[in-house]
């Protein structure tokens, strides 16, 4: 497992732009899928978007796709999830998550296969 610390969360109108980052420890970080899921208040924890080990192929859910951008920096062990022209129903808390293990088709959009997970950095969306 990785030790997987976010940042960049906050309160934002909108329309407007975030960019969350995701600090991994490790040296095999270059080897583990990585993604990001989000949690609104009463709600289940959700699918954002997946990254493959070497970033060749991206997943995103639909709610996101063609807004926000995930990306890896293998060399600074850093994901990174960029959003833009965020909506009020984008307001949760965020996660990063990342699995050793590999994964196929709808695997990368579940929670169940991940097994290192960040705290979580929130992120707020007004109208």
């Amino acid at each position: 497992q990785v030790q997987l610390v976010e940042s960049g969360g906050g309160l934002v109108q909108a329309g407007g732009s975030l960019r969350l980052s995701c600090a991994a420890s490790g040296r095999t970080f270059s080897t583990y899928v990585v993604g990001w899921f989000r949690q609104a208040p009463g709600k289940e924890r959700e699918f954002v978007a997946a990254i493959t080990a070497h970033g060749g192929s991206t997943y995103y859910a639909n709610s996101v796709k063609g807004r926000f951008t995930i990306s890896r920096d293998n060399a600074k062990n850093t994901e990174y999830l960029q959003m833009n022209s965020l909506k009020p129903e984008d307001t949760a808390v965020y996660y990063c998550a990342a699995t050793s293990k590999y994964l196929s088709g709808l695997y990368y959009y579940t929670a169940a296969p991940y097994d290192s997970w960040g705290q979580g950095t929130q992120v707020t969306v007004s109208s």
